[in-house]
């Protein structure tokens, strides 16, 4: 299996965000533009493993900026990181209004994908082409992102199975909650 480069894989979605796309406000609701994120995700994934590939954790979605209705969205999507099986996918999104042509930034995301066989088991990518120092320090990015999430997720399950002593309860009086149990 020989590598893949980045621009191989590379893949952009446009899409006209139509009034059926709005949410309560008069914006476009993030679920829609969520669901893009997923198609061109599965899209530039796909490409790069040759197979089926599915969506195993969506990181960093954050909503910058609103999109209206009448806009168009961009959905740049390219290959950041490749495991054994897996892949992630960084997401730039951006909206053009078409009258002015004016350009803003609307979010990032990494989407990590698992690339499957027809039976539904994992398969294993291709290895990443790196061609640029721009392309290697996406990569090392996604391996720090990837070490700092893990070694947070042990130390939020430690935390949670962790005995309540006494002094965390002090933690609670500046917030919004009230106990309804007696304190042990």
């Amino acid at each position: 299996m020989n590598p893949r480069t980045i621009a191989f894989s590379r893949t952009r979605l446009t899409e006209l965000m139509v009034p059926s796309f709005a949410n309560f406000g008069g914006k476009v609701h993030g679920g829609v533009i969520l669901s893009l994120m997923d198609k061109v995700a599965y899209a530039c994934a796909s490409k790069h493993a040759g197979a089926y590939c599915v969506t195993v954790t969506v990181d960093g979605v954050e909503f910058l900026q609103p999109v209206e209705v009448g806009e168009l969205l961009h959905l740049d999507a390219t290959v950041h990181y490749v495991g054994n099986t897996s892949l992630v996918v960084g997401i730039k999104v951006t909206s053009e209004d078409i009258k002015s042509n004016a350009v803003k930034h609307t979010n990032n995301s990494f989407f990590t994908m698992v690339a499957k066989d027809d039976n539904g088991n994992p398969v294993k990518v291709p290895e990443l082409e790196l061609t640029s120092h721009q392309e290697m320090r996406h990569f090392v990015t996604a391996i720090r992102r990837s070490k700092i999430k893990k070694e947070a997720q042990i130390r939020l399950q430690q935390d949670y199975d962790a005995f309540i002593p006494k002094e965390d309860f002090a933690l609670l009086d500046s917030h919004r909650c009230q106990l309804a149990f007696e304190k042990e």
